[in-house]
């Protein structure tokens, strides 16, 4: 009897160290005639998506950020990311609406030294394999702030910098 508990509490143990959210990764990099980079990191937190980065190279000031639908930095521009991420065909905006695209971020600010850091609790978005999921899409840097307003993609500019989201 002591010994099957004791096995028991063992698989418990072990099944508990082996479940970990799903978490991903994406290594920003320069578009052509840029200097942006950083890196981000994604960790699945229950039907949201924490999103934390270090970036540098930046101009000083607000740059629009988002994901986009197709995981392909490959164009010196970085347009063949496509747009934005959309699987619920909703109009761009801010998140802190209720109607945006799911690839719309908050704003990136960038300090004097061109340096940002970035953190955010993002709903609507999954590391699982779901309409919602972001895995294998990209994550651009623009060049100017994001209105918020302006459709498809908020008026933003050029993109400065691009990284696919690969899992972890």
């Amino acid at each position: 009897m002591r010994e099957s508990i004791m096995i028991a509490v063992l698989a418990i143990s072990v099944s508990a160290c082996a479940f970990k959210a799903p978490s991903a990764e994406a290594v920003l990099k320069p578009t052509r005639g840029n200097t942006a980079s950083g890196t981000l990191s994604f960790e699945q937190q229950g039907g949201s998506v924490f999103i934390k980065g270090q970036f540098a190279g930046l101009t000083p000031g607000a740059h629009g950020f988002s994901i986009h639908a197709k995981g392909d930095c490959t164009a010196a521009d970085a347009s063949s990311a496509g747009g934005h991420f959309n699987p619920f065909g909703k109009r761009h905006g801010s998140p802190s609406m209720p109607n945006h695209h799911a690839g719309d971020l908050p704003m990136l600010v960038a300090g004097t030294n061109g340096k940002a850091q970035f953190q955010a609790l993002m709903d609507g978005i999954s590391l699982e394999d779901s309409p919602n999921g972001i895995l294998g899409r990209s994550v651009i840097i623009h060049a100017k702030p994001d209105d918020f307003t302006t459709q498809p993609g908020g008026n933003s500019g050029p993109n400065v910098a691009c990284g696919v989201i690969q899992a972890r």
